[in-house]
């Protein structure tokens, strides 16, 4: 039987460099994975973002905008006297992602909570963007 499971690229995508943009810290930015649901009332946005907690993270809207900044401090590792890291699998840096709200979004209910290095934010539809139950009756 052959195995028709597709192989996923997990790498961490990195935020290129643009003439327009200056950072103010001296480190890699990665992009986080994100995952975006819906529901009936909300729109959730659920990002990866380890090595961050809640005075690390920064969401701001503006202008439509929601950005989010994660800011990761290196570990020191440990490693044996007289031992150099010839190969190292995980890349440690910073985290930025931003998102277009539409006029659908009730910006002032916005929420956000992490646990674990996963942040949460939770987008309340606006009221005319709420899926509404219409009862039929019979004539």
């Amino acid at each position: 039987m052959a195995d028709t499971t597709k192989a996923l690229d997990v790498q961490k995508r990195e935020i290129k460099q643009t003439d327009d943009n200056e950072r103010t810290r001296d480190r890699r930015t990665f992009i986080p994975r994100t995952d975006i649901f819906e529901t009936a009332k909300d729109i959730v946005v659920v990002v990866d973002m380890p090595g961050c907690n809640d005075r690390s993270i920064d969401v701001t809207l503006e202008k439509n905008i929601l950005k989010v900044t994660g800011l990761v401090e290196p570990r020191v590792e440990r490693v044996p006297q007289g031992y150099v890291l010839s190969y190292g699998e995980y890349g440690v840096g910073d985290y930025q992602r931003s998102f277009a709200l539409s006029d659908e979004i009730d910006r002032e209910h916005i929420e956000a909570s992490i646990k674990n290095g996963v942040l949460h934010l939770v987008l309340p539809k606006a009221g005319a963007a709420r899926t509404h139950k219409i009862t039929v009756t019979p004539r």
